[in-house]
C-alpha cells in the first residue's frame, strides 16, 4: 500500500512540473551513420543543443567497444544555463556538468 501511495505523490508532482519545452521547435538537425561509428546533432528553438560522436573501438577484437562523446546544453529552472560534457565506453557514462 505504501508503494501505491508513494508511486501516486510521484505521479502527482511530475504532471504539476511545468511544462516549458512543450512548444520548441527543432531548428537544426544533422546524423550522419557509418560502418565505424555515427554523429549527429540537433538543436531546438528553447536552446537546447546535442552534439555526439559514436567510434567503435577496437573493432573485431574481443575488446571491440561503442565509444560516445557528446554534449548537451539547457536552461535550467533556475534561469542559469548548463553544459553536460560525457564519455560513455566500457568504464559507463561520465558526465561533467558546468552552469552558467
Amino acid at each position: 500500500m505504501k508503494l501505491i501511495v508513494v508511486f501516486a505523490a510521484v505521479v502527482a508532482v511530475a504532471v504539476a512540473l511545468p511544462q516549458t519545452g512543450k512548444d520548441a521547435q527543432i531548428t537544426a538537425y544533422s546524423n550522419d551513420v557509418n560502418l565505424d561509428g555515427y554523429n549527429f546533432n540537433f538543436q531546438t528553438s528553447d536552446g537546447i543543443q546535442r552534439d555526439e560522436q559514436g567510434q567503435l573501438k577496437n573493432p573485431g577484437s574481443e575488446n571491440e567497444a561503442m565509444e560516445v562523446r557528446g554534449t548537451y546544453t539547457y536552461k535550467g529552472f533556475d534561469g542559469k544555463d548548463y553544459k553536460v560534457t560525457f564519455i560513455a565506453n566500457e568504464n559507463g557514462f561520465q558526465p561533467v556538468v558546468s552552469a552558467r
